[in-house]
């Protein structure tokens, strides 16, 4: 089956628990159809370079899936129809990578080198 990648910008008033929710939601209408999700990531509540809907925040989530084409198609329309999702980007790659993401690479990146430091 295609494997894909799959990003999702959900409303900056959701909890985190909610955001994380979100992703299970989708999780199990892939599988319903035939997918699996491989793994998935939670990259926090991020500011956005211009406002989506009235929002400045928003609520990232990241999907590593192996699935056929109807049942991406088909989680893509749920997730557009869905009232917390604002965007949604999927895209379609030869092989997933290994560990976390460049995004929380970056993170725990910036972690080490002692920026977040508190006095």
């Amino acid at each position: 089956m295609p494997l894909y990648e799959h990003v999702f910008v959900a409303r900056q008033d959701l909890s985190g628990a909610q955001a994380e929710g979100l992703t299970e939601h989708f999780a199990a209408i892939l599988s319903e159809q035939g997918g699996k999700m491989i793994d998935s990531e939670y990259w926090g509540l991020k500011t956005m370079a211009f406002k989506i809907n009235k929002n400045r925040k928003g609520h990232y989530g990241f999907m590593r899936t192996d699935a056929p084409a109807p049942a991406v198609q088909e989680m893509e329309r749920l997730m557009r129809l869905h009232e917390d999702i604002m965007r949604v980007m999927t895209i379609k790659v030869d092989a997933h990578q290994e560990g976390p993401s460049a995004q929380l690479q970056k993170r725990d990146d910036r972690d080490r080198d002692g920026r977040r430091e508190r006095r």
